[in-house]
């Protein structure tokens, strides 16, 4: 049996973990990850943080996690970074400067095409396999190899055609701080659907506590399954993250919708260096096309702008979009990663 010691961060990378699992046989996990997959060392639920000012309480946690996570890889056979670069850099570093020869892979590798492109040396020098999603990292990594996108593992369906079906669905992020700051308007927008399902779509690692993040919730319907939700849906209102792609692939016309701190996005607006959110207006940038997918950030997250964006929305132009899209990430990236950790 293989010891795997796994740097699983975030809900998304959680999600990609279960993908390579999936196909993985005689393995042991340790680390940092969600519970269903184990006993981890700490729940990755711990570290679920978003925003330059939301971290800093964590720094002390990070330092003590990163100390026991180093004494685990010296029995390790295989480690494994998703993600997370604020915290798994400095785990990759600390690893091999204890002098442990375990091939350390990172997978879904630093977005250094949006900001700190200091890291790919930091990447290049502690890291043995350089796992990339997206296919425009070569332009900024000398060793990373493309292997492929989980979502295209994860999702094996995509609409072809589209039909107005009086169903809509709501997905106002992970992380608390997200939610908080999108309900109020969702609950608001829910009165210009009068007749309409109204999905809320709820990460299953909140299921237990709605009414103290969520709020009211009885305009709705509670679901916890967003895929399934964004197929059945004409349309989708959701936060940045993993979900604005996952849309994308399946082909449910959507508009991403933010709100952070101000003074997380002034510090954003210095720092950041991309035009778009969403990650298939990125990819659309690379490919040098005009954007998949509207986007309201900040003060322009408000009812009519919301609202307009489902009226204006030209469903075919999404399909269509969709099938380029899935075509510019062509396959699946678990299986690859399997034969990298030799699982």
């Amino acid at each position: 049996m293989k010891n795997i010691l796994v740097s699983c961060l975030e809900p998304s990378a959680n999600l990609h973990l279960s993908g390579i699992l999936k196909f993985a046989r005689n393995y042991k996990l340790e680390g940092i990850f969600d519970p269903k997959f184990g006993k981890p060392l700490i729940s990755s639920s711990e570290f679920c943080a978003m925003g330059f000012v939301e971290v800093l309480p964590l720094i002390f946690k990070a330092k003590k996690a990163i100390k026991n996570m180093v004494n685990l890889a010296k029995n390790s056979d295989e480690i494994l970074l998703i993600d997370s670069p604020a915290f798994n850099l400095p785990l990759a570093k600390a690893i091999k400067k204890a002098g442990i020869k375990t091939k350390i892979t990172y997978y879904i590798l630093p977005q250094v095409w949006a900001w700190k492109k200091n890291r790919v040396k930091k990447v290049e020098k502690y890291c043995d396999n350089l796992a990339s999603i997206l296919p425009f990292d070569s332009k900024f990594y000398n060793k990373s190899k493309f292997v492929g996108h989980p979502l295209l593992d994860e999702i094996n369906y995509q609409k072809t055609s589209y039909k107005k079906n009086k169903i809509i669905s709501f997905l106002p992020g992970s992380r608390k701080s997200e939610i908080s700051r999108l309900m109020p308007i969702f609950r608001e927008l829910t009165a210009k659907f009068d007749g309409f399902k109204k999905l809320l779509v709820v990460p299953l690692n909140l299921k237990d506590c709605i009414d103290e993040i969520y709020g009211d919730v009885s305009k709705f319907e509670v679901v916890f399954d967003t895929k399934t939700a964004l197929l059945k849906s004409e349309f989708a209102f959701i936060c940045s993250g993993t979900a604005t792609l996952e849309a994308a692939l399946i082909g449910t016309p959507f508009v991403l919708c933010y709100k952070a701190k101000a003074i997380d996005i002034f510090i954003a607006k210095r720092v950041v260096n991309i035009k778009y959110a969403g990650l298939a207006n990125i990819m659309y940038d690379f490919m040098g096309r005009d954007p998949f997918h509207k986007e309201l950030i900040q003060n322009d997250v408000t009812l009519q702008n919301l609202y307009q964006a489902y009226v204006n929305c030209n469903p075919n132009d999404f399909l269509e979009a969709s099938q380029v899209l899935k075509q510019y990430l062509k396959f699946g990236s678990a299986l690859n990663m399997v034969k990298i950790l030799n699982l």
